[in-house]
């Protein structure tokens, strides 16, 4: 079935709520304990969340989850987890599920999504900023603490925050045109393609836990002066490069 065929829709009844809390297991394989359990996502459909999946016929092969917040009087969405089936990806199906959290949002007055990244994840980081549009002027260190997944090499959970402002110029801008407003770059962050082959085996971890140090004091510094992710590059070799400069389209929050 081609990408355009899967079906991208919410999640309805328990069975579906337990497809995704078993993808869960299958993307990230966590320890029980760090699971996310089908109460979670049967509260955020019930409260006003969202449950969202990806259906290639009757098979769910993506889904995200997505949680009520508030913070200094505004109601948003926190998009907590987005998964797709590892022969799923590089389709667009993470960006569809995204856009339709942006629909749903929208349609109930909501103008905000954010959401955690981990910032050594290069495909990732170029589908928020890139493709999406989100910004990024928040960094949390060691957010989850030491998690199970292999995934995260056993570094800190260091995260960028991403706010995706629905309605923004610069939102607007990149879904009518394909590309992010021009933006006056004033400094960059630099991820080394070999960042996952450093994690992945213990005796070059080291190296991946110099780059997430070196690049922590430089995100903080940044956004200590008031600077944010406003766009990402890849090279050729695989490369990343987080381009930021000063954005105030919308206040802070």
């Amino acid at each position: 079935m081609s990408a355009d065929a899967i079906v991208i829709r919410h999640c309805h009844g328990l069975d579906e709520l337990r497809t995704c809390v078993a993808l869960q297991k299958e993307i990230w394989n966590f320890s029980d304990a760090e699971l996310i359990p089908l109460r979670m996502f049967v509260v955020a459909e019930k409260v006003g969340g969202q449950v969202m999946g990806a259906f290639d016929g009757a098979d769910m092969i993506g889904f995200a989850l997505s949680v009520p917040g508030t913070r200094s009087g505004r109601v948003y969405l926190h998009s907590h987890m987005l998964a797709v089936r590892q022969e799923h990806r590089n389709s667009g199906l993470g960006r569809r599920l995204k856009l339709l959290q942006r629909e749903d949002a929208l349609a109930r007055g909501i103008e905000l999504i954010e959401w955690t990244f981990d910032p050594l994840e290069i495909k990732n980081s170029y589908l928020n900023i890139e493709k999406l549009g989100a910004i990024s002027r928040r960094y949390n260190i060691n957010q989850y603490g030491i998690t199970s997944s292999p995934l995260q090499g056993g570094l800190p959970s260091d995260r960028l925050i991403a706010e995706w402002w629905l309605k923004s110029r610069r939102v607007e801008t990149l879904l009518a045109t394909g590309k992010n407003p021009v933006f006056n770059q004033r400094t960059a962050i630099e991820v080394p393609a070999q960042i996952y082959e450093w994690k992945a085996a213990a005796e070059t971890r080291i190296k991946a836990q110099e780059v997430q140090e070196r690049n922590r004091e430089q995100f903080l510094r940044a956004f200590d002066g008031a600077l944010a992710v406003l766009g990402y590059e890849r090279d050729s070799a695989g490369n990343g490069k987080f381009l930021l400069g000063a954005w105030d389209e919308v206040p802070r929050t």
